[in-house]
């Protein structure tokens, strides 16, 4: 009998014959070489080889009967020293001589293909049955990596058919109800690549956390991949808009750096060792941004041709690695990801979370996994000879998880790491289980007690928090077909990226506000004019300061330009193709001081909130040169990402002649009107704007009401005083006039106008009265929207 197939012979249909790995790896070889999946070559020792090793040893009399001897009752312990002696067994067993001729000619075969000797071979193991499903947890079988000769290949082969009864692959087969001699095992045998003298990672084609499908995901570290699945290192993180890519833009939509501390590489004698990266190549990115791109048009090749085999969108879940000898990515296995592809099918719908005491703070910071809220006792388990303890309910603490761990994950009502990135085994395995879980918690395990009640609020984006005691918090599940529609173009107010995908499900038109004030704030935290001007800095404590936050960049101009339009490029690409309105930054002088080198830029002022802000600062010499990093990062993102939905919005524009100033200097810095498709909003925010709204019309495509100022100023109450808060009022009526002046006066010049003010959000009779009077959107805070579009039931009754 032949038991072995080469790649280029397999296809999906020989899932039985060779399992999901090796037959994903044919098709990719047999179907995909033409259209640019560099996959290195090798072959697959079918499943019956693996019936044959066990008949030609006669060991599934002794294997039955040791099987047999599992219970649910038995202890863990009890459990897996069965699984030892399975393993040990058919890993003592004799290589049948004339399989072992076909492993040898194929591996013979193999090595000439690549001009050797003796290739280096990575040896896969692939579980296969008509009815397993395609739906697995993350490392049930070993993988074993540079092994070079043939004595070194049959004896993998072997420990690989082994892995077949791992402990979480056992106790897998067992909640499944599958029976462990109706599962077989196929080993690939392939070709390795020299990550560990490059890079190496994971990349899904989509956004792991929400599902949303737009993009590309990829973690990059140096090494081997083992380092990022196992976590021993955070990686970085790159997305791509896959949208925009596949018009020939290039939209690099986040690029994240990981610390990259350790690295996997080749030992002696093909064993493996953990090196530590020096400090300059940490902070530099593991990926040029033409390697990004190159990976993510392959991924989107990948789920291209997986989506049209099946006759259904499947998401792709792909491993991948750079030669640090030849310098060319490749793709070293890819399957369909699970988690999100199996509720594709379901109902949209929200689950919104929220603390009861917004206040709260937490004691503890990582990486959000799960989207969801819980609480639960701290059980510390620092090793896996300790799972035992993890009773249901438990919030597992532990430095990072590996496959051993799958049993007790699933009792665990939480998990929290010290280590590990998104796409690490501990992240893998919660999505899969749908259980939250905070990764990369620093000092973890010193501030943590045994038996502590925490909550696990993975709710809030990007970070997870980790609250002390059982805090109080609500949950909402909401169906959005069953929601209302809204007679008015309903938008969202954004400000953090990394909410953008969550919001992006809301059935809004689009964002009718995006803050960078909050991007500035929390991502690029230093002044503009120091990155633009930084030999004017000279305090050494800030530049170092500086220099660690920016060290990953050129100089500090490109820096600001590309974080900048990383984050507004992902809130741009998670509304694509709806409009997304972004308003230049509007910090008052006391904000811009507060930011790093603030104070040798800006004045104090004694009332800051009618001073140097919005539009006068554009065009004024102490802050123009700053003005072009915003103007720069906004083209990028409409001209090179590709994301034209882009509106800009001017905030603060007291004169029509500030406009006219305003708008050339915009086009001086490549924002011009109508190039491009580019549209131009102001903000409608001072009684000028409202009394001469027809002459500003002249100069902008349309108008966003910000009611906040607008209150301020009609009714000369500074929103900042707590002595005048109690005369702060959005209803006023002298306010309310100024709003419907607005409104008539931009329809009269034929132009649209919006409101993106606070005042809908808190006040619901304010939104409809502004729809009576035929207001063209309305834009709300995100937590407004689902109450707003329920309140539309009673408005109808």
């Amino acid at each position: 009998m032949q038991y072995i197939r080469f790649f280029n012979e397999l296809s999906m249909d020989d899932v039985p014959l060779v399992g999901g790995k090796n037959a994903s790896l044919g098709y990719m070889v047999s179907q995909m070489n033409n259209a640019g999946i560099r996959v290195p070559y090798g072959f697959a020792i079918t499943a019956d080889a693996y019936w044959y090793v066990l008949e030609y040893n006669h060991l599934l009399p002794t294997l039955k009967e040791l099987m047999s001897a599992l219970h649910a009752e038995a202890s863990s312990a009890y459990n897996r020293n069965i699984g030892a002696k399975v393993r040990a067994a058919i890993s003592s067993a004799t290589m049948p001589p004339d399989l072992a001729e076909q492993i040898a000619k194929a591996y013979a075969a193999l090595s000439a293909h690549y001009n050797q000797k003796a290739a280096d071979v990575a040896v896969r193991s692939s579980a296969t049955a008509e009815d397993l499903p395609t739906a697995s947890f993350a490392g049930q079988q070993e993988t074993y990596l540079n092994i070079k000769g043939l004595p070194s290949l049959l004896e993998a082969v072997k420990k690989g058919m082994a892995s077949l009864f791992t402990d979480r692959a056992i106790v897998y087969r067992k909640e499944k109800g599958f029976d462990d001699f109706k599962v077989a095992l196929s080993v690939g045998v392939q070709k390795m690549v020299r990550s560990d003298k490059a890079v190496s990672g994971v990349s899904f084609s989509l956004d792991t956390e929400t599902g949303f499908r737009n993009v590309v995901m990829i973690n990059a570290s140096y090494g081997l991949g083992e380092a990022i699945v196992g976590g021993l290192v955070t990686p970085d993180e790159y997305m791509v808009h896959k949208p925009t890519l596949a018009h020939h833009f290039l939209p690099l939509i986040k690029k994240e750096l990981g610390d990259k501390h350790s690295a996997i590489v080749y030992a002696h004698k093909q064993e493996t060792k953990t090196i530590t990266i020096p400090l300059k190549k940490r902070i530099a990115f593991a990926l040029t941004d033409d390697e990004i791109f190159a990976l993510a048009r392959m991924v989107m090749t990948i789920e291209e041709y997986y989506s049209k085999n099946a006759g259904e969108w499947v998401p792709m879940d792909v491993e991948w690695a750079k030669d640090g000898i030849d310098g060319k990515l490749y793709i070293v296995q890819a399957r369909p990801e699970t988690v999100h592809r199996a509720r594709a099918h379901e109902k949209p719908q929200i689950v919104q979370y929220a603390l009861k005491d917004a206040n709260i703070k937490p004691i503890l910071t990582g990486l959000s996994i799960g989207q969801k809220m819980v609480s639960g006792p701290v059980r510390i388990v620092r090793t896996v000879a300790h799972i035992d303890a993890v009773q249901p309910g438990d919030i597992l603490v532990t430095s990072m998880t590996d496959p051993d761990w799958v049993p007790v994950m699933k009792r665990a009502a939480g998990i929290i790491t010290e280590r590990g990135g998104r796409t690490c085994h501990a992240a893998i395995v919660s999505r899969e289980l749908g259980i939250p879980a905070v990764i990369g918690v620093v000092h973890a395990l010193d501030t943590l007690h045994e038996g502590q009640m925490v909550t696990l609020d993975c709710a809030q984006g990007d970070t997870g928090f980790i609250y002390d005691g059982a805090v109080d918090f609500t949950k909402k599940e909401i169906v959005l077909d069953s929601l209302p529609t809204s007679p008015v173009a309903l938008m969202v107010n954004s400000a953090d990226s990394s909410q953008a995908f969550t919001t992006s499900f809301l059935p809004v038109s689009g964002v009718g506000l995006t803050r960078i004030e909050f991007i500035i704030t929390n991502a690029i935290k230093i002044h503009p004019m120091a990155l633009v001007y930084p030999q004017k800095v000279t305090d050494k404590k800030i530049i170092k300061q500086i220099a660690a936050i920016t060290a990953a960049y050129p100089d500090g101009k490109t820096f600001f330009i590309d974080t900048l339009a990383h984050h507004v490029g992902m809130i741009a690409a998670a509304f694509y193709p709806r409009p997304v309105i972004v308003r230049l930054s509007d910090f008052k002088t006391n904000e811009y001081r507060r930011l790093i080198g603030g104070s040798y830029f800006e004045q104090e002022e004694e009332n800051p909130m009618i001073g140097f802000r919005g539009a006068s600062r554009y065009y004024n010499d102490r802050y123009k040169d700053a003005f072009a990093l915003e103007c720069a990062a906004l083209q990028k993102v409409r001209d090179v990402m590709g994301l034209r939905n882009i509106k800009v919005m001017v905030p603060f524009v007291r004169t029509v002649n500030e406009a006219k100033k305003v708008i050339a200097c915009m086009a001086e810095n490549g924002l011009e009107r109508g190039n491009n498709g580019l549209e131009l909003v102001m903000m409608c925010e001072i009684p000028s704007n409202v009394l001469l709204i027809e002459q500003f019309a002249q100069y902008f495509n349309g108008f966003s009401i910000g009611s906040n100022d607008l209150t301020q100023l009609t009714l000369g109450v500074d929103r900042d005083s707590q002595l005048l808060a109690g005369l702060f009022d959005e209803r006023d009526e002298a306010v309310q006039l100024m709003m419907s002046m607005a409104i008539t006066g931009a329809h009269k010049a034929q132009k649209y106008i919006g409101i993106c003010g606070q005042a809908p959000s808190d006040y619901p009779e304010i939104a409809y009265s502004l729809i009576k009077q035929k207001i063209d959107s309305i834009s709300l805070n995100v937590d407004s929207v689902i109450p707003f579009l329920m309140s539309m039931n009673n408005k109808s009754q």
